[in-house]
């Protein structure tokens, strides 16, 4: 059973709290009301001519930007260009450093700090430093009061989904090995955050 409460999307105040807390902290926020609103603004702010990492998300794959950037042929797709990997660390190093990461968080503070999960930590080096720009789709529902919060929000909903979606897709379990926790961004321009006031993701 997951928490009911953080499937939930945030109030205004809230979200607008959480928005101003990011902007503080040195990322680039956009708020839209819509995935489909997200996906139109984000396929604005990528480049046609750089290498694009998609991390794996359900986000980006219920928003359509994921295929989007690798299955459309308009962008420089990192996963498209390298072909099957049989190598699991392959796997891990293939959206290392690439120049755009585009992908979400499971949590969101109020005071304006981002929360990610992962199994692999394929997409933890992109998201901290790997990357020259990164771009996360998130929604609402996943702006929580803390770290605290965010870090039960990571175990007690996003793995339990996350969980059912593998069994369902590939009949394997789910795990956390790696978390990432991004306080601020100190150069300009680097981390975009987009809002969503409608639920996305997990």
């Amino acid at each position: 059973m997951t928490d009911s409460t953080f499937a939930l999307p945030a109030d205004e105040t809230t979200l607008q709290r959480a928005a101003g807390a990011l902007k503080a902290n040195g990322f680039d926020v956009h708020v839209v009301d819509t995935l489909v609103e997200a996906r139109d603004l984000v396929r604005g702010l990528l480049p046609r001519d750089q290498p694009i990492f998609t991390a794996t998300s359900e986000t980006l794959r219920v928003s359509g930007l994921a295929a989007d950037i690798d299955e459309s042929g308009g962008y420089v797709s990192v996963r498209a260009s390298a072909g099957p990997l049989d190598d699991v660390r392959d796997r891990i190093r293939l959206g290392a450093t690439p120049e755009v990461v585009v992908g979400s968080v499971h949590a969101v503070t109020e005071d304006g700090r981002l929360l990610t999960a992962s199994a692999s930590g394929s997409q933890l080096a992109p998201y901290g430093s790997g990357a020259r720009t990164a771009v996360w789709v998130v929604g609402s529902q996943k702006i929580v009061p803390d770290v605290e919060t965010g870090l039960r929000r990571l175990r007690e909903h996003s793995l339990v989904l996350e969980g059912r979606r593998l069994r369902e897709l590939v009949g394997q379990e789910s795990f956390i090995s790696r978390i990432l926790i991004i306080e601020n961004e100190f150069m300009p321009g680097r981390s975009v955050v987009v809002l969503v006031r409608e639920t996305a993701g997990f």
